[in-house]
Order: C-alpha cells, then sequence, then structure tokens
C-alpha cells in the first residue's frame, strides 16, 4: 500500500461512493449485458442502511482524496457477512488492492462478531473467482463445470 493509501469508512449512499457505483454499473453491463437485467436494479437492490453499522461496513481505499478501491458488506445472518461491491478503478487494477480491501472487509467484519463471510460472483469475473480462491474462500459450487453452466459462483470463509 502505498504511503498515501488509507481506509475510510464511509455511508453507502455518501458522494465519494457513487464513482465505485458508477463503474462497477459499466463494468457489469459491459459483461453481462441484459443476462442478469440492468446493473443499476443489482446496485439498487439493497438499500444503503444494510451497509451501515452495527450490521455491515462501506470501505474505500483512497489514495490522494481519490478512491481506487472498496468494498462493503452486510448482514448476511446472525453469524455471517455478506461481501458486496468489491472494486478496484480500471487504472489501478493488478496491484493487490482487492485482496487489502477483502482483507479490511474481513478484519471489520471479525470486529463487528461475525465468525463467517459468504459472497458470489458472477460467471463473467473470473478474476474474482481468483481472488476468492487465493484468500482461502471455499466454492459452494462444482469447480469442474464452466463458468456460464454454474451461473451465480457462490463462496464461503471462516473467520
Amino acid at each position: 500500500m502505498s504511503s498515501m493509501d488509507e481506509f475510510r469508512y464511509v455511508a453507502a449512499d455518501g458522494p465519494e461512493v457513487q464513482p465505485l457505483l458508477r463503474d462497477l454499473e459499466r463494468e457489469y453491463d459491459s459483461r453481462y449485458g441484459a443476462i442478469f437485467g440492468k446493473a443499476a436494479t443489482e446496485l439498487a437492490r439493497y438499500p444503503a442502511e444494510r451497509f451501515a453499522h452495527p450490521d455491515g461496513a462501506f470501505v474505500l481505499l483512497v489514495r490522494d482524496d481519490d478512491a481506487i478501491a472498496g468494498g462493503a458488506f452486510m448482514r448476511y445472518d446472525d453469524e455471517t457477512a455478506e461481501i458486496k461491491r468489491v472494486w478496484t478503478a480500471s487504472a489501478f487494477r493488478s496491484q493487490g488492492l482487492a485482496k487489502r480491501v477483502l482483507s479490511e472487509l474481513e478484519d471489520e467484519a471479525q470486529r463487528l462478531g461475525y465468525t463467517g463471510i459468504h459472497l458470489t460472483t458472477g460467471p463473467r469475473q473470473p478474476e474474482a473467482v481468483r481472488l476468492y480462491l487465493g484468500a482461502g474462500y471455499t466454492p459452494q459450487f462444482d469447480v469442474s463445470l464452466p463458468s456460464d453452466e454454474v451461473g451465480i459462483h457462490p463462496f464461503r470463509k471462516s473467520l
């Protein structure tokens, strides 16, 4: 992490989150088209309060006052947090930033008392699958099947 990088916990509907959400929407729409419907619908599916303390969190990795990566979690069940919205700005990819965000989210979930993580990613996000496998997540699907046949890829991890 650059000495200028810092994690900032923010409101999921705050102005500093909007570039992340717009970039996620563009990314999802370009990868999936109409397969799962418009990305804006998925991103609006959960109200901002779901990502607020004490049940959730939204974190940005900020460099020189610009959000370069981020992610969030919300309550999945009494013991499990669900990670959502993991993102890295395209100009900063392949630097391990998503892994840092994921680790920060796991640490915060543990501080809030969660003992496990649940998350999903889509069949057209192989870099996300590699990230989660590399971070110790257990796939809840048959990894021998083609991604498009699996559809949504669920993962779990104990904290």
